[in-house]
């Protein structure tokens, strides 16, 4: 399970911009020699290396002794004036300067570019770059940026006033080309890419309070950053995190492989300063609008607007769950999925055509979905998926996570581990068989009765021609029993698709099927004992 001990025994609303910057071939002079210390002087700054080893033990250490000290609020007098009072464009127009990238000159595999401090980003984090044996903090330098004419003149930058963040950059789809990889900028959030992918759905590294009812939220912040400086054979960049928030320190630890999908290993320890409601490991935030399954329909020239289009569960029964995303309520919606184990789950965007969005600049087809792998015991517990109206595109507004049963309580260590998929794949959790679309309505000459229909794809799949496969459709929960559902069928369709069809209607003969209220369905494709595919549970507002 998710390691839980005693501490003493073992001794601001977050901002992301949603589109994707411009990436940057670097080229930098840098050159480093290593002594006990030594003085490295660049055109961005004067730094200085020290002996010290850094580790995942030492970074464990400040965050139980941050842990042991009531919490304090970051110093919001920390950064001049002009800083805070940078507006949205403005801030844009600060760009990093490419000649000054970290490593950028010493052919290595990564690269690494930082963010000014200010406009919302007004806790600024320390940033530090380490080797095996010395490291050095990278001090806040004007050589590092440009500054664009919407800025002209501004005050001075502390040289102790840290960054907004920090980005890495790799050969992600062209060897000779340095693509963004994986940006950290904004309380504990992050966002990575693989091959051919566009900026998306985010990653946090804990989430407190989310979702209860009178009770604030908390966002922890990662106060500072361990860049480990890579070697030039390095097939993975490694760096380390601490991270400090009202209830909870911790320790993180990051190694990141590029590819085709980018896999980020994540390694945890945080105390529990205070009580909280509700804990969320490995938290993620997307954003859906509106898909080919919504009731509520906007005016907009696109047919679908979405970073994800559902969630996907991979239960240590080995069964596995596919949830689509809604926003037809109109209120905040919430689902928990009840398990002794978890072997994977994660908000998925399984619709790769591009004629499913036409949006040539957002380009959602593109956008990865995140699948999380436990790399060790997260004991029993539940997946949680919370999903917020919205009336637009520009703010995330689906979050899942995994909450452990039992609420951490003051002095608790707890530790926990796991693998991020940032992926193109539709099937992550290699079901077999899996949900492709999910569409339903009503015809005015039947208003109480809908009509469902889910269509399954997969290699289980492919090679049935014949019909001798069986839907198994229910209705479970709570007014399960004020409904009958009817006419269920299967037919093979285009693509190697299966669409089963069905109908719910009232129990009672002339009851309205309104009052039903929101319904839950299950249903999966079989052949004769045999399960061919995942189970799609969807929540139904007749």
């Amino acid at each position: 399970m998710i390691s839980s001990t005693s501490a003493q025994t073992n001794t601001q609303s977050p901002f992301l911009t949603r589109r994707a910057g411009k990436d940057y071939k670097l080229f930098v002079p840098r050159i480093i020699t290593l002594f006990a210390t030594v003085v490295l002087v660049n055109s961005a700054s004067s730094q200085t290396w020290e002996r010290e080893d850094v580790g995942f033990d030492s970074i464990q250490s400040r965050a139980r002794d941050l842990a042991n000290k009531p919490y304090e609020t970051p110093d919001k007098n920390r950064l001049p004036v002009w800083m805070y009072e940078l507006t949205y464009d403005q801030y844009r127009d600060i760009r990093f300067n490419p000649n000054q990238a970290l490593w950028a000159n010493e052919k290595l595999p990564f690269r690494a570019m930082f963010f000014h401090p200010g406009y919302l980003f007004r806790e600024p984090v320390t940033l530090n770059e380490f080797t095996s044996s010395h490291q050095q903090q990278i001090r806040l330098s004007e050589a590092y940026f440009n500054y664009g004419p919407l800025i002209q003149k501004h005050g001075d930058l502390p040289p102790d006033g840290g960054f907004a963040g920090f980005r890495l950059h790799a050969p992600l789809n062209n060897p000779d080309y340095f693509d963004e990889l994986v940006v950290f900028q904004g309380a504990s959030y992050w966002r990575a890419l693989g091959k051919n992918q566009h900026y998306g759905i985010s990653a946090r590294g804990i989430a407190v309070d989310t979702g209860i009812d009178g009770v604030t939220e908390e966002f922890p912040s990662f106060r500072e950053f361990w860049l480990r400086k890579p070697d030039p054979d390095d097939t993975h960049a490694r760096f380390y995190a601490l991270l400090d928030g009202p209830s909870f320190s911790g320790a993180y630890a990051f190694r990141v492989y590029p590819g085709n999908e980018t896999i980020m290993d994540v390694k945890a320890v945080i105390f529990t300063r205070r009580a909280v409601r509700r804990l969320g490991i490995a938290p993620m935030s997307s954003m859906f609008w509106f898909g080919e399954n919504s009731r509520r329909r906007f005016d907009d020239f696109r047919p679908e607007v979405h970073d994800s289009d559902g969630l996907a569960i991979r239960m240590g029964t080995g069964e596995r769950l596919w949830r689509p995303l809604a926003n037809d309520s109109g209120k905040l919606e919430f689902s928990f999925f009840n398990m002794e184990k978890c072997d994977g789950f994660g908000l998925l965007q399984r619709d790769r055509r591009f004629s499913a969005y036409e949006d040539g600049e957002a380009a959602y087809h593109a956008r990865p979905s995140l699948w999380i792998e436990p790399t060790s015991d997260w004991g029993p517990g539940r997946v949680m998926l919370m999903e917020i109206p919205t009336t637009n595109e520009l703010a995330d507004n689906a979050v899942a996570m995994w909450e452990p049963a039992g609420v951490p309580q003051p002095g608790e260590r707890i530790e926990f581990s796991y693998r991020q998929h940032w992926t193109l794949d539709e099937d992550p959790s290699q079901a077999g068989g899996h949900v492709v679309a999910t569409r339903s309505g009503v015809h005015d000459w039947q208003p109480e009765q809908r009509t469902i229909v889910v269509e399954f794809m997969g290699p289980n799949l492919e090679k049935i021609s014949e019909i001798p496969l069986e839907a198994q459709v229910q209705a479970v929960g709570n007014g399960a029993e004020k409904i009958k559902i009817q006419g269920v069928t299967v037919q093979p369709m285009p693509e190697n698709r299966w669409r089963v069809s069905f109908q719910i209607a009232p129990a009672t003969e002339g009851a309205k099927l309104a009052d039903a209220g929101p319904v839950e369905l299950r249903c999966y494709l079989k052949r004769g004992e045999d399960f061919l595919t995942e189970t799609w549970v969807h929540r139904v507002i007749p």
